[in-house]
Formats: structure tokens, C-alpha cells, sequence
């Protein structure tokens, strides 16, 4: 069984996000917190946190990043009982039953996303079409092998759909190396 916990490379997050999550919290993707809001007017760090965010369960904060762990039995359980009591103190779930359900069903959703080997980092973009937000999410594997993570150490492995925000910083520069 395997889970999601917060990961920071670098201190970005902390200048990125409001609040940012403490590294490794358990974290869900967290889209639930947008469920209120028109996410085409959000501005500065809860942009940020709609467009690219994991939510951390101890601090309600945001990560850019999760890693994949190894889990337990007991540990699902501790995840969804954080979560349905944040969900009761921060959102006002009805009650503990109705908070455990969602609970579940968020942290069941979380481990659909662990399908690769502990270890491989995942990150999420989030966009809205048609009045309904769409998630993309991408695993990212150390070209370092088993030495310490560095911010620009990760290899994207999988083929997302390219977001019309996300800029070609190498095809840029190879534009202005034929100007």
C-alpha cells in the first residue's frame, strides 16, 4: 500500500504558497478546498495553490511536490482520521460519520495516484475548462539514483498534455540563439 507525503527540494514553497506544508506531512491533492471558489478569479499564492498545489493534512498548507510511500494498514488509517477531522475543524463537516466518507473517498483517490515505486515524485497542474477543473499529474524520477534530491535533479517521465501557461524556457532560448 503506498501514500503521499510533502517534499521540498528547495524553500520555493515557502515563498509560493500561504501557508506552505511542512515537508513530509501526508498530503492529498486536496482540489476539495477550491470546491467554493470561482477558481478564474483567484489571485497571488491561492492561484498558485489551485494551480499547483498538494495539500499537506498537519499544517492545511500546500506543497508543489509529494513523494510516493510505502504504508500501512495503520498508517491509511491515521491519514483518513487526520483528514476527517480537519475536514469537521476547517470545512464544518456535518459530522464525524459524513467527514469520513469524504475522508475515504480523497485518501482512495490519493492512492490511485501511487501506482509507480516508492520513492518517485509527483506533481499536479490544474486548469479550468468549461466550468470544470481539470487535473493533470506528472511523476517525476531522480536522475541522481539514491543521492540527495536537488530542484533540478528530477526527469519528467510521463507525457502530459502540455498546458497553454507552461513556457518552453529551451525553446526560447534556442529562438534567441538564431536572432
Amino acid at each position: 500500500m503506498k501514500l503521499l507525503r510533502t517534499i521540498a527540494l528547495d524553500p520555493s514553497d515557502t515563498f509560493v504558497f500561504d501557508p506552505a506544508a511542512e515537508p513530509g506531512e501526508w498530503a492529498v491533492p486536496g482540489t476539495f478546498r477550491f470546491w467554493s471558489d470561482d477558481p478564474t478569479t483567484l489571485h497571488g499564492k491561492a492561484r498558485s495553490a489551485f494551480r499547483s498545489g498538494f495539500l499537506g493534512l498537519q499544517s492545511w498548507g500546500w506543497s508543489t511536490l509529494v513523494q510516493i510511500v510505502d504504508v500501512n494498514d495503520g498508517d491509511r488509517d491515521t491519514v483518513v482520521d487526520l483528514l476527517a477531522r480537519r475536514l469537521i475543524e476547517r470545512l464544518g463537516a456535518p459530522d464525524l460519520a459524513a467527514a469520513r466518507r469524504a475522508a475515504e473517498e480523497e485518501v482512495g483517490f490519493a492512492e490511485s495516484l501511487c501506482n509507480d515505486q516508492a520513492g518517485i515524485l509527483i506533481a499536479v497542474h490544474r486548469t479550468v475548462e468549461n466550468g470544470e477543473i481539470r487535473e493533470t499529474f506528472r511523476t517525476l524520477r531522480s536522475r541522481c539514483g539514491s543521492q540527495p534530491h536537488r530542484a533540478f535533479s528530477f526527469l519528467e517521465v510521463d507525457d502530459a498534455e502540455p498546458s497553454a501557461d507552461e513556457i518552453d524556457l529551451a525553446g526560447i532560448s534556442v529562438e534567441r540563439e538564431h536572432e
